[in-house]
């Protein structure tokens, strides 16, 4: 999962104004796939992020776990790869799609959206019921395509969110195929960390 998400930031690395590292919580489960276990992964979360030194922070899970809690422990940005998708995404077209890899992911995705004010902008969400680990199966590409046709074709998506961060490796073939925006969570998220370390921004809190 570190892999697939770590790879598509390399166009962001080539400016070389920041240093992205991309780091895995030893004792973490190896996909975010419940709320049991976005449970476990929040005082993982708050502890890395206490101990770091990084000029900034992006949680790399598509379910934003602990993001709040980061924020309030933190005096230095943290960013949620979820919350930035959405951003990005409203900047690209009227309706955003999002391609989830669980059914039972949907209601917390839609709870989150509702949370940012966003609902108007959701065409639906839809899922490929593969876990994080099918995503590295041959043939799990095709799979995102075909959802994605459908919240194109169907629901109405003028640009897809891919929601997981270990899809974003597919984000080229997926535009090829479909010919309509695709964001890539976590690029989202890193180009707005940068951004905001680029002109100065810190925290009010």
């Amino acid at each position: 999962m570190t892999r697939a998400m770590d790879a598509p930031l390399d166009i962001l690395r080539r400016s070389g104004a920041y240093r992205v590292e991309s780091v895995r919580l030893p004792d973490a489960p190896p996909g975010i796939e419940s709320q049991a276990d976005i449970e476990t992964v929040v005082p993982m979360i708050a502890a890395r992020i206490r101990q770091d030194d990084a000029d900034a922070f992006v949680i790399a899970c598509y379910s934003d776990p602990g993001l709040a809690l980061a924020r309030e422990v933190s005096k230095k940005p943290v960013i949620g790869i979820a919350e930035s998708s959405m951003i990005v995404a409203t900047d690209l077209g009227r309706k955003f799609g999002i391609v989830s890899i669980l059914d039972k992911s949907i209601p917390r995705h839609r709870r989150y959206v509702r949370s940012l004010g966003l609902e108007n902008r959701l065409a639906n969400d839809r899922a490929i019921n593969s876990g994080v680990a099918g995503l590295e199966d041959h043939g799990a590409v095709d799979k995102v395509i075909s959802v994605g046709r459908v919240l194109r074709d169907q629901d109405g998506a003028d640009v897809l969110i891919l929601g997981c961060a270990g899809m974003g490796h597919f984000r080229g073939q997926i535009e090829a195929a479909l010919g309509i925006p695709v964001v890539d969570p976590t690029q989202a998220a890193v180009s707005r960390a940068m951004n905001l370390l680029a002109l100065g921004y810190r925290p009010g809190h």
